[in-house]
């Protein structure tokens, strides 16, 4: 997002420097656009980043239970 907002940033000034009003609408444009594209970046890091947790929990969690089914088996035949 950081990135995303410099990049935005850079644009906004530039479109400040435009001397007529087609290339401060086009730099505003651009801005825009650059702003979206980081937020659905960021959005889909984000999402990204869950599954991974979310998958990590369940394979640690289905350890937990393989492991304590395995002492389970070995009290039972002792």
């Amino acid at each position: 997002m950081a990135a995303a907002k410099s990049r935005r940033d850079r644009y906004n000034a530039l479109a400040a420097k435009a001397k007529d009003k087609e290339t401060r609408e086009k730099y505003k444009q651009i801005s825009k656009n650059t702003m979206a594209q980081g937020v659905a970046a960021a959005r889909r890091l984000q999402t990204s980043a869950d599954n991974a947790a979310d998958s990590y929990a369940r394979s640690m969690r289905n350890a937990a239970e393989a492991h304590a089914a395995k002492k389970a088996v070995k009290k039972t035949k002792a």
